[in-house]
């Protein structure tokens, strides 16, 4: 059976409202019924993991030390199995199925070298989240946005290589119906000796922003379908074919609001999905990175009360749902249901999973390890969003001169060349001395790939206002925190800084009026000017809705980012501000810097 394209969300949520409506009791009935006994209670429990992003080990890539933050939180799918296995013992086996709702195989540089240096597509290899995850035995994945970084022969190779299914059901072949992927899967479990079994349904939705975040890897070949209406079309099939009980495993967050634009369906409609479908005991949920130990929203046809919960990242934390079952008149219902979020950093790593990567891990430590150039001083991210440093003049200068010597000879070869770059690490430092790759690694964090398109004069001042929204108006005369200088909705990485072009930006104006002193080679920019700007594909293709960088490249080589800083690097074998830092940007306040 597969979901219309243009069916009304209306027609499918009233449908699902019908298939899942509990029968209701007659009234006026003459006497009352007699007392029954109290009902056998029987318990499942499920745990949910997100957000992995390819930590196996409790281990810092960059820091080359064991993973610890101010909160002293751990990470890793070892210290995840650590305290599954715990709750498997605790419930001397009872019912407990593990889920997880995506991100899984991009985000570490363990990860990235099992996909870039050493890609298992080539090797052969099984990848090190694969052995982590099986040792840990999930019952079901869903696909993240992340999982498309790498390709889609990566991908199936991965899931393939995977003890349990993959879910994903509204991403569908492009210009049909039919689903990519696994879209559910049907638990039968055992809750105890003599009980019926249950049939739990769980469903996986991806996040429709891959088809912006991703488009180079599956523009043509794949489509990406609103999550709410593919619930609304699953959840009854999934009903109908016998599940008792519907747990949704999805990767968007509960904010319902969307980091593109309009052109795409939500990326954030986890607390909508429970609102407007019915039939949905549960949804695990990911993608925000946030911790939401446990929430209800009331589903509107029903009335019922649908459990959220979102473990937080990286293994840092385990969601736990308990939910009480009886049997009335040959039925399962569920009669209480409750969540929390446990910490990983009470349990030591699992060594079955340590072991299974441990090969893996070693080879990764060692590559990170080897020494790229030398630095003549220290160069620190700590105060880049708010001050011009040379660490991130330093990408600059890669994107620059990449795209600047690509272009020779075309006719965009007589245009300036401007480049952008974000924040993406408060902690990111090259040391004076020996830069390691884990230290340039550490700087750029993201698997980013090097474009360049045309933008005009004007098209750039909108794009750096845009840019600016990213900090808090303060008067001239109010004191300056560092701390609270940014607006917390915004994150790091969706605030760009320019190289080749001067510009103040002042953050007593309003949003939208805040950048002046635009120059480029010591005069003002004319509105039609035109520049050939260096971008990161997540920006170029929409990546945070930036005004006027989605359109055609003038270059796209489909080369690493962060592969051009280690290059670069190790070419010149020395990292000297004095060849790449210009200082071209300030924060003001009514014309005085900030700093």
């Amino acid at each position: 059976m597969t979901l219309p394209s243009r069916v009304s969300r209306r027609s499918i949520l009233a449908a699902a409202a019908a298939s899942v409506a509990a029968p209701v009791a007659a009234a006026g009935s003459a006497q009352a019924a007699p007392p029954r006994p109290a009902a056998k209670t029987y318990d499942l429990t499920v745990l949910g993991t997100s957000d992995t992003h390819g930590n196996v080990y409790n281990w810092d890539y960059y820091s080359d030390r064991e993973f610890d933050d101010k909160a002293h939180n751990d990470v890793g799918v070892a210290k995840l199995a650590a305290l599954v296995n715990q709750i498997r013992e605790q419930r001397c086996g009872k019912a407990t199925l593990v889920l997880d709702a995506g991100d899984t195989i991009q985000g570490t540089p363990l990860a990235t070298y099992y996909a870039k240096q050493e890609p298992i597509t080539s090797t052969g290899e099984k990848h090190p989240m694969s052995r982590a995850m099986n040792v840990l035995r999930y019952d079901a994945v869903t696909l993240g946005n992340h999982e498309f970084n790498y390709g889609l022969p990566l991908l199936n190779l991965w899931i393939r290589q995977l003890g349990f299914p993959a879910l994903a059901a509204n991403a569908v072949h492009a210009g049909t119906d039919r689903p990519a992927f696994t879209p559910y899967v049907i638990k039968k479990v055992s809750l105890g000796h003599g009980a019926p079994v249950l049939r739990v349904g769980i469903l996986g939705l991806t996040n429709p922003g891959v088809a912006i975040w991703d488009r180079g890897n599956v523009a043509g070949k794949l489509e990406f379908r609103d999550m709410v209406a593919t619930a609304a079309h699953w959840v009854p099939i999934i009903r109908a074919r016998g599940a008792d009980l519907v747990l949704v495993s999805a990767h968007g967050g509960d904010s319902g609001t969307s980091s593109y634009g309009p052109e795409l369906p939500n990326e954030n409609p986890c607390a909508l999905i429970a609102q407007q479908v019915p039939g949905i005991d549960a949804i695990l949920f990911g993608h925000a990175h946030a911790e939401v130990p446990q929430r209800f929203v009331t589903n509107d046809a029903t009335g019922a009360q649908v459990l959220l919960s979102e473990p937080s990242k990286w293994g840092q934390r385990l969601t736990r749902m308990d939910f009480t079952l009886t049997r009335e008149q040959g039925r399962w219902v569920v009669t209480d249901k409750k969540a929390a979020t446990l910490n990983t950093n009470a349990v030591a790593e699992d060594p079955d999973v340590l072991a299974a990567v441990r090969a893996q891990h070693a080879k990764t430590v060692a590559y990170v390890n080897q020494v790229v150039a030398t630095s003549t001083q220290e160069l620190s991210a700590a105060e880049s969003r708010l001050r011009d440093t040379p660490i991130l003049d330093f990408i600059n200068k890669v994107q620059t001169d990449t795209v600047a010597a690509a272009l020779a000879g075309t006719e965009h070869a007589g245009l300036p060349v401007l480049s952008i770059a974000a924040p993406f690490s408060r902690t990111a430092v090259f040391p004076q001395g020996e830069v390691k790759i884990k230290d340039v690694a550490g700087l750029y964090i993201y698997d980013n790939t090097l474009e360049a398109v045309v933008l005009t004069g004007a098209e750039v001042k909108a794009y750096l206002e845009y840019s600016a929204k990213y900090f808090v108006t303060l008067d001239p005369q109010a004191p300056v925190d560092p701390a609270t200088m940014s607006d917390p909705a915004v994150p790091d990485y969706n605030y760009d800084i320019l190289s080749g072009v001067d510009y103040d930006i002042d953050i007593s104006r309003p949003v939208g009026e805040r950048i002046s002193g635009l120059r480029s080679g010591g005069a003002d920019v004319a509105a039609d000017a035109r520049f050939v700007v260096a971008v990161n594909n997540y920006r170029r293709s929409g990546g945070g809705n930036f005004p006027g960088i989605v359109k055609p490249q003038v270059y796209n080589a489909q080369q690493e980012i962060r592969q051009l800083l280690i290059d670069w690097a190790q070419a010149k074998g020395r990292i000297d501000p004095a060849d790449f830092f210009v200082a071209n940007w300030r924060l003001t306040r009514g014309g005085v810097p900030v700093f």
